[in-house]
């Protein structure tokens, strides 16, 4: 209560402060089979966990989006990191390393059944060395164990970091299976994520991350070296992106449709440019894009249309995914 009563007290005007939205990445990690999937299913509700069969990013995979009136929590996949034996092996944990540097807030899934190893060891040593980014000790599985036993493991947890030299952020005991205290895992999350606005549009985000990035691609290729006669008349949507199929498993190829709208027919020669050379061109370099970003092949579909007005329409805007 003794904060409230202060903050009434202020000067500021409490509006802005009480309206603050947060967005970030955060990262789930721990040795296989600690609970990372199933906690991000029941944090992001199972109908927006992104489906294996989608071609993947480079980048960061988006796993799912955790859509909140005050916040927008996104977890990314981090390839497992395990002690190298080879040289991809350090590749690969190069990368990891580079993702947990650059994520907002680190999860690390820890079973509350199982004591702490060396593979709990050898993960927490490395999230050690990553100085910037809060860490959380998120014990899973207490629906497994009785409270003496949930209790022994949060203390086991609390002084692995104290011998490493680090703080947790926050120890948090959950139950996906109960969805026990995943709420409030997420209320926790979000504190440690920076202010900004949502990053990704809400709703269906089975492949939304990658059509955003694919239609940003194709819109950056349109606009190169017309910039000033359209600086901002052109939306792209990605109509649909399809696996072709009758293909064999190891030559994939990826059907991706998509329109470029601008806004008078009199752009349009400006985009097709003569005899179709500039759009020709648009495709073949946002098409080399696309396929470095999904590591796939992609045969690239693209027509321009015109939509009239559409910058001034919300109804339109809303279509173009404004």
């Amino acid at each position: 209560m003794g904060a409230m009563s202060v903050r009434s007290q202020s000067t500021e005007p409490s509006e802005p402060s009480e309206a603050v939205h947060r967005a970030g990445f955060a990262c789930f990690v721990g040795r296989p089979n600690a609970g990372k999937s199933t906690l991000t299913n029941a944090l992001v509700g199972q109908k927006v966990a992104i489906t294996a069969n989608q071609p993947q990013t480079t980048r960061h995979t988006v796993r799912g989006i955790v859509h909140r009136e005050d916040a927008q929590l996104i977890l990314v996949d981090t390839p497992g990191l395990h002690k190298p034996r080879t040289l991809l092996g350090e590749r690969l944990n190069d990368v990891v390393r580079t993702t947990w540097a650059e994520v907002d807030v680190i999860g690390f899934c820890l079973p509350a059944n199982e004591k702490l190893g060396p593979g709990d060891r050898f993960i927490a040593k490395e999230l050690a060395g990553i100085r910037k980014t809060p860490k959380v000790a998120v014990v899973t599985k207490t629906d497994l164990v009785d409270s003496k036993t949930l209790a022994e493991q949060l203390i086991a947890i609390d002084q692995l970091g104290k011998e490493l030299g680090f703080e947790w952020a926050e120890i948090v005991p959950v139950s996906a299976v109960g969805d026990k205290q995943v709420g409030l895992l997420a209320d926790l999350l979000v504190p440690l994520l920076p202010e900004g606005p949502a990053l990704y549009p809400e709703g269906d985000l089975t492949d939304e991350p990658e059509q955003v990035m694919i239609a940003e691609l194709i819109r950056e290729a349109a606009l190169e070296g017309v910039r000033d006669e359209l600086p901002h008349s052109i939306a792209v949507v990605v109509e649909e992106m399809l696996p072709r199929e009758d293909r064999p498993a190891d030559k994939p190829l990826l059907d991706i449709h998509a329109n470029l709208f601008i806004e008078r027919p009199s752009q349009k020669g400006i985009i097709i440019g003569p005899k179709g050379k500039r759009l020709k061109e648009v495709g073949m370099k946002s098409r080399k894009q696309i396929e470095a970003l999904l590591g796939t092949p992609v045969f690239l579909d693209l027509h321009v249309k015109v939509a009239k007005d559409w910058q001034r329409d919300p109804k339109q805007l809303r279509r173009l995914g404004f």
